[in-house]
């Protein structure tokens, strides 16, 4: 699980990447940022009903990651209305 955790924040990252104009356009680069960036958020609030699904994961774990997801969402919110007009 944390494997393709993982791996998708990879691509998340080089989507990123691409966005800013780091490397070379990828495609589908304003859907794909766009899912990002609803997709963080979406986790950070959607906690409560996730933490059923993994009982183990103490509150802190859950309110920390949450927190977390919920500044990566505004930062990608941010930098993609930044450079929305460009992609």
């Amino acid at each position: 699980m944390t494997l393709s955790i993982a791996g998708i924040l990879a691509i998340g990252s080089l989507y990123a990447a691409s966005g800013a104009g780091l490397i070379g356009r990828l495609a589908l680069l304003r859907w794909v940022l766009l899912a990002m960036t609803l997709a963080y958020p979406l986790r950070g609030l959607g906690f409560f009903f996730l933490m059923e699904t993994f009982p183990d994961n103490s509150i802190a774990f859950w309110y920390v990651s949450s927190a977390i997801c919920l500044v990566f969402g505004v930062v990608h919110a941010v930098g993609l209305r930044q450079v929305w007009s460009c992609l």
